[in-house]
């Protein structure tokens, strides 16, 4: 009896060292993964821009429409305001912070959908999360299109002008000045002083227009489903807000009309159809419907 109660203890004592070999073998693997991922994460910054200069999908669409030397939008673009408010609803759906509610079994249209919080956790950008805070506090929920206006100021009730996010060309200019792609400058228009912010890092616009211009270009999948989400996103996104043509301006010729041909073939999808597709962006094809309604 006693030889066989050791046997059974030395069984069960070599079982219990192999769990805990496996599972530190486990923990290993699980760290090498983490590991591995983190350096991924690093070698994309290398690449691509610094932490410091990544720009958010509202500072490349104010940067594309910005003027080099004199620092200020164009006076005649009255699309931009609107665009930059769905900028916000994208990037924060590109975050993980906002989603359409579901569509249901009868399917409702996109603009008939409301915004829900996805997650409230804070993305460290301020007008970002004063966007995202306005949505959580909000019952009940607003579409798209309603989010845009009241955004934007839009809005002829009194009771909503709370919701208006004020000076977002001036705030994301500032955003570029510490980010070190612009400086502030006054000048003087006759009868008034207006502060103006001019491009000092022409790599980093340069970098961003090179990207635009690829993405249909050299680098183009003939799918939007195949397209990286952000940039499809921007060409979408810029173009409601009037100021793609300039990304496309220091073209040649025929790279201009090929570049333009396929921007047409991405702004003709319908945002319903499209978004009814696997793995897509509701919210960013539901912003895309509300500009071209």
């Amino acid at each position: 009896m006693n030889s066989l109660s050791q046997r059974n203890s030395g069984l069960v004592q070599r079982r219990s060292e192999a769990i805990r070999s496996a599972a530190v073998d486990k923990d290993r693997e699980s760290g090498g993964e983490e590991e591995e991922a983190r350096r991924g994460e690093e070698e994309e910054d290398d690449k691509g821009d610094s932490k410091e200069t990544r720009l958010t999908l509202m500072e490349e669409v104010l940067l594309l429409g910005l003027k080099d030397r004199e620092g200020y939008t164009s006076f005649w673009n009255d699309c931009i305001s609107s665009g930059l408010r769905g900028c916000m609803l994208v990037e924060l759906a590109l975050r993980g912070r906002l989603q359409l509610e579901a569509c249901g079994v009868r399917r409702r249209s996109l603009l008939s959908r409301k915004v829900i919080c996805k997650s409230d956790a804070p993305t460290g950008d301020v007008l970002l999360d004063e966007a995202l805070k306005h949505v959580k506090e909000t019952q009940p929920p607003e579409t798209v299109q309603s989010w845009i206006e009241l955004l934007s100021g839009e809005t002829w009730n009194p009771l909503k002008l709370h919701y208006q996010l004020r000076n977002v060309r001036e705030r994301l200019a500032k955003n570029l000045v510490e980010k070190g792609v612009l400086t502030t400058e006054k000048q003087n228009f006759l009868l008034f002083d207006m502060t103006t912010h001019p491009l000092t890092n022409g790599s980093i616009k340069q970098r961003l227009v090179k990207k635009v211009q690829e993405s249909v270009l050299e680098k183009w999948v003939n799918d939007p489903h195949r397209m990286d989400k952000r940039i499809l996103s921007l060409i979408l996104l810029a173009h409601s807000s009037d100021v793609l043509e300039n990304a496309f301006a220091p073209l040649q010729d025929d790279q201009y009309d090929l570049g333009m041909k396929r921007v047409h073939t991405l702004l003709e999808l319908e945002p319903e159809k499209e978004s009814a597709k696997p793995n897509v962006n509701e919210l960013m094809w539901a912003v895309v419907a509300a500009f071209t309604k």
